[in-house]
């Protein structure tokens, strides 16, 4: 595989791909969605919840708090996460920034080639 060139994408460009790819996984999409219902949680809610391996929910806790979505903090022997309302809203604003940029010629999506 070959290396990514980031450097010819502006900052903003590169840190929606960021995001856009953490969220990339179905299990990140609970585990977010788990997060903003219960405003926090303990990893051993999450296995229980997602039914996924401890281990596996790690790896993918690790990889939202990478990017800052998610925050930790250490309890005794075990670790509460909740979203980053921060990086939440910047997040938030990228994204509807990114989408609001479309103007439909349309409000159909068709087989006929009418938007091209």
């Amino acid at each position: 595989m070959g290396v990514t060139r980031t450097d010819l994408f502006s900052a903003a460009q590169n840190e929606i791909a960021l995001v856009a790819k953490a969220l990339a996984h179905p299990a990140r999409i609970a585990i977010i969605q788990y997060l903003l219902k219960a405003n926090s949680c303990i990893n051993g809610d999450l296995v229980q919840e997602l039914g996924l391996a401890q281990a596996t929910i790690s790896q993918h806790l690790r990889e939202l708090k990478d990017i800052g979505i998610i925050q930790g903090t250490i309890e005794g022997v075990r670790m509460n996460y909740c979203i980053c309302p921060e990086k939440w809203l910047s997040v938030q604003q990228q994204f509807n920034q990114l989408f609001e940029q479309y103007i439909p010629v349309s409000n159909t999506c068709g087989d006929d080639d009418s938007c091209c």
